[in-house]
């Protein structure tokens, strides 16, 4: 009752500054006719803001909350002078922010007089034009996920919603994301919270998240349980499996939700009990080995009936990784697709050292899985996701052209519905009704509305995409290489990215060869049976360790 009283506070005024003024006007004075006047307007724009639909904080803070377009509508003076430039990132620049609000809302998404950025800066980046441009003639731009083993591939979009789960997100933020889903034809990660009611209220296609608490596919102690999963990744709307290893906001951290948080229906969404606290354990109990992950992929492949599966990670010791790609040598068992989460993601709250300093980020996580891949000769078997600040088309374009098949983004899809910034998703009391269990700020989130500016957004961006390509002389985002992307490094000093991240020849390491020092150092380190390496980096730095030779590394027969 505080919260609401303090967000209608204005309103409030309004209206009792109009009763006041207009007894005022009655009993001593004409004069108080203007002031009269003044009060009554913003209690009629209260009342406007409250039936409104379009903008979430005018009829979650009616009145006051018109400040905010205010200032939009005069930011370039104010923000020019006094507070802050576009591209000042906070997390995310303001730039990118108004990007999605013009893309969601089918706004003119130009920009007059040149860019902003600092082209002779270090790290600004940008894709090599071609004399001989192309046209692609369709930008929705897709692509197949299933490896040999899959019975049923997914046409699946290059853009697609990131793992945001319930509970994370309020009940009509994650109507809204699915609806527009539905609408774009693409594709709305869960996270790791659970299939929820809400999940399935539009049909939207979905990517089932499995994190270490096993939500919707446990049994009463918390281990998985195939009959709860197969019950569950049967159903039509579940298109692909996404067993999670790890992600980008803390890697290797694990959580509990205090049982005050665990409402009836985020224990419905988690098969937990309700207010009582829930746990994600920091590792998954189903496998403790690479050969075991293989083996647990498998198991999840034949229960949901051969639709793709596969795993999500956020790179950290690279043996570990190395020890996964040498299980999949060893076992022939190979999942459908991977996603490389960066450390520079992640929508959920976490300790400031995780933020900051735990975790691989994107470019470098993703260049070391892909390049792994090609590698070992499974490159073509396993396609990529990636996710890790992707809000542009120009991102989308050089995190493919490190080697992803196709990206993801949590936070660009949660400007789209509203979400400004505020930086108080942990706290409840999210001013616009994306992240937030209050049912009366979530119902300022209206998901009709929101829906189908997540699905302009989508639409808008891949457009986008579509006149880089063409600009670039490509037609599909599968042809770009790291060679089309530019990085100023240094003043007066360019390099492309293929010369920054090399890439690996197909089939090197089942060669034994170690032009890279990441894989000499760290690749005979792994090993299929464990995650733990097989002696010291310390020793492999020194020279101490045995010589590097290849193990595990029994090739798998090309498919046809």
């Amino acid at each position: 009752m505080n919260r609401l009283l303090t967000r209608y506070t204005a309103f409030y005024l309004a209206i009792f500054g109009t009763l006041i003024t207009a007894f005022l006007t009655l009993a001593a004075s004409g004069w108080w006719l203007i002031p009269t006047a003044v009060f009554a307007a913003l209690t009629a724009l209260g009342i406007t803001d409250l039936r409104q639909t379009h903008h979430a904080i005018r009829r979650n803070y009616p009145v006051i909350g018109n400040l905010r377009f205010i200032f939009e509508a005069i930011r370039p003076e104010i923000r020019q002078y006094f507070l802050e430039d576009d591209t000042q990132q906070l997390p995310f620049s303001r730039a990118d922010r108004s990007l999605v609000y013009q893309r969601a809302k089918q706004q003119v998404d130009k920009r007059p007089f040149g860019t902003q950025r600092d082209v002779y800066g270090t790290d600004y980046e940008w894709i090599n034009h071609s004399m001989d441009p192309a046209h692609p003639e369709n930008s929705d731009f897709r692509i197949t996920v299933g490896g040999p083993d899959c019975a049923q591939p997914v046409s699946l979009s290059v853009l697609n919603i990131s793992a945001m789960s319930f509970g994370a997100l309020s009940a009509n933020a994650v109507m809204a994301l699915n609806k527009g889903a539905l609408l774009g034809n693409f594709a709305h990660d869960t996270g790791e919270g659970g299939v929820s009611r809400y999940h399935i209220a539009h049909g939207g296609g979905l990517i089932w998240n499995i994190g270490s608490g096993y939500f919707g596919c446990r049994d009463e102690h918390g281990q998985f349980s195939e009959q709860a999963f197969a019950e569950r990744a049967t159903q039509d709307n579940i298109k692909m499996i996404e067993i999670k290893l790890s992600q980008g906001a803390k890697p290797g951290h694990g959580g509990i939700l205090p049982g005050a948080k665990v409402t009836p229906e985020i224990a419905a969404a988690r098969g937990v009990a309700a207010w009582q606290d829930c746990n994600s354990p920091a590792k998954h109990s189903a496998f403790s080995t690479p050969i075991e992950l293989m083996e647990f992929i498998a198991r999840l492949r034949t229960l949901c009936g051969g639709k793709p599966v596969g795993f999500k990670l956020c790179v950290g010791h690279p043996w570990e990784w190395f020890a996964i790609a040498k299980a999949m040598l060893k076992t022939g068992i190979t999942p459908d697709f991977i996603v490389v989460d960066g450390a520079e993601g992640g929508t959920g709250a976490a300790p400031i050292e995780f933020v900051d300093h735990v975790g691989t980020p994107l470019r470098e996580g993703l260049r070391l899985v892909h390049n792994t891949l090609v590698g070992i000769g499974l490159r073509e078997r396993i396609k990529l996701g990636a996710s890790g600040k992707i809000i542009s088309a120009f991102d989308m374009a050089r995190t493919m052209a490190m080697g992803a098949d196709w990206c993801n983004s949590a936070r660009a899809f949660m400007f789209a519905i509203g979400c400004i910034q505020a930086q108080t998703c942990h706290t409840g009391n999210c001013p616009t009704g994306v992240t937030t269990q209050d049912p009366k700020r979530q119902e300022a989130l209206v998901v009709t509305d929101k829906s189908v500016r997540v699905a302009h957004f989508h639409e808008n961006t891949l457009k986008a995409l579509g006149e880089l390509l063409g600009a670039a002389g490509l037609e599909h985002p599968c042809d770009l290489r790291p060679h089309h992307i530019a990085r100023r490094i240094a003043s007066g000093e360019v390099r492309v990215l293929s010369a920054l991240f090399p890439d690996l020849e197909k089939g090197e390491l089942l060669k034994g060869k170690f032009r890279q020092t990441i894989f000499r150092v760290a690749w005979p380190m792994a090993q299929a049976e464990s995650f733990a390496p097989t002696y010291s980096l310390s020793a492999a730095l020194s020279g101490n360790a045995a010589a590097p030779v290849p193990n595990n590394t029994e090739a798998i027969e090309e498919p046809a």
